[in-house]
């Protein structure tokens, strides 16, 4: 299925392109909550006080562009009944705990630029809740009732957000708790 949106068509994902996480994530507070345990690294990252989300945002998916080859990226949005689908019409897609998200074969200016109304980490945010590449090399993912943002992927990946004092990364192993310090749990 394809919808419009700024001119073009954009395909609208299905339940085949997520099979590779439907499922395999463990329920818990590990990183493997929201990543499953495929990747070589695991990171959370978070935005702080003193840096404005379009900041935050842009960095992430600056470093993220950095370490991808030229792809389509999935976009994935959680359909919570109070943030923007971007797609409010499209067929959703149900991850985790059977929770309803719009995905959308786009890119990263899609990822930064599409969401209008904030997402469930910054009421002032525009990232998708959910993203990755079409090579599947990396995936981000916010959960719904997190503030944080975890991230599986390659280590030059990981280190490259670790060394990014604005992306504000740290590197978890699969088995520890995902919440950063000084986070708490909502």
């Amino acid at each position: 299925m394809q919808i419009s949106k700024d001119g073009r068509d954009w395909r609208i994902g299905t339940a085949a392109d997520v099979g590779w996480i439907a499922g395999h994530t463990t329920p818990g507070v590990s990183i493997t909550t929201a990543i499953p345990p495929v990747f070589d690294v695991y990171a959370t990252t978070y935005q702080t006080d003193d840096v404005t989300a379009a900041a935050y945002e842009q960095a992430l998916i600056e470093d993220l562009t950095t370490h991808t080859p030229d792809q389509p990226w999935w976009l994935a949005y959680l359909d919570t009944g109070a943030h923007d689908v971007v797609f409010p019409h499209a067929p959703r897609v149900f991850l985790y705990w059977n929770w309803p998200y719009v995905l959308v074969e786009a890119g990263p200016e899609q990822a930064l630029t599409w969401r209008t109304s904030g997402h469930i980490r910054h009421p002032h945010g525009a990232l998708p809740d959910l993203f990755f590449p079409a090579d599947r090399s990396w995936l981000v993912s916010g959960l719904w009732d997190d503030t944080w943002t975890c991230v599986g992927g390659p280590a030059p990946l990981i280190r490259t957000l670790q060394r990014n004092p604005v992306a504000n990364a740290r590197q978890v192993q699969p088995d520890e708790d995902a919440l950063p310090p000084g986070l708490t749990r909502e």
